[in-house]
């Protein structure tokens, strides 16, 4: 953990996911038991974004017992259900209730950063999505929300005054520079802020499946860079969350490790 001594914010750097068996000999050792990571990463690192939740919905008593799990000021953040971003269907109200009442779990223990509402690239700005989105974030009103954008659609207009007159934090992304990408910029909204690596892996962003299109290990210069950008955003915000995303082969960890030595 680092933190910003002219703001007195947090910046806490982890990694998106944490179970991954390719991350023997990299974060685990041989033998530990996968029962055994969770425990084993929090001695690591002080913050974790659940992704699994946006796989299988989470139940309260799951997060609960990743909560106990873990030390006193340890924090996650959890990814948004697909039934909720990705494929939403005429009972998406329901299943928003069924996640906030696990990510309640969380939140009771004191380890929930906020809830993580990752949109497709396919998920244009529209009259229609946008009202979407709109919905979907007061059913999910009770707690810390950072929406991240897939696409450069959502960049114009009111979005980002949106977004921090609800007090919802902005999710800013290191990616390839591609056509329709979001773009570079250091806004805070909702002062919270979240950062995500997903690697510059252009060959295989638009090709690629969950593990190749991250397949990116970054270099000492290309962290480097972004250190002065993270102490800006760490000026306007009470709270920084950086998550790497480039988890093949151990990558994140190595980039994670790396970046929190940087940011001391």
């Amino acid at each position: 953990m680092a933190d910003d001594a002219a703001a007195g914010t947090r910046i806490l750097v982890g990694t998106s996911g944490y179970s991954y068996d390719d991350w023997r000999g990299v974060l685990y050792p041989e033998g530990l038991g996968k029962d055994e990571f969770l425990k084993y990463y929090s001695l690591r690192f002080p913050f974790v974004e659940l992704n699994f939740s946006y796989y299988a919905m989470p139940t309260a008593r799951s997060l609960a017992s990743m909560a106990a799990r873990t030390p006193s000021g340890f924090l996650c953040s959890i990814k948004a259900h697909r039934s909720l971003t990705h494929e939403p269907t005429a009972d998406w109200r329901k299943d928003a209730a069924a996640f906030a009442d696990a990510a309640a779990a969380l939140a009771a223990a004191g380890k929930l950063a906020g809830i993580l509402v990752q949109l497709p690239y396919r998920f244009h700005r529209t009259p229609e999505n946008r009202a979407y989105l709109g919905s979907l974030c007061d059913e999910l009103t009770d707690f810390p929300l950072f929406v991240e954008f897939r696409n450069d659609d959502w960049f114009g207009g009111k979005t980002l005054e949106e977004l921090d007159e609800r007090g919802i934090g902005l999710v800013l992304v290191d990616a390839p520079d591609l056509k329709g990408l979001p773009p570079d910029i250091d806004a805070v909204t909702g002062k919270r802020a979240y950062v995500r690596f997903h690697g510059r892996n252009a060959e295989a962003w638009w090709s690629g499946d969950n593990v190749t299109r991250y397949d990116y290990l970054y270099s000492e210069d290309e962290l480097a860079g972004w250190v002065p950008k993270i102490r800006r955003i760490a000026k306007k915000a009470e709270l920084v969350l950086v998550a790497f995303n480039n988890h093949a082969r151990g990558r994140a960890v190595t980039n994670a490790d790396r970046m929190t030595q940087l940011l001391l």
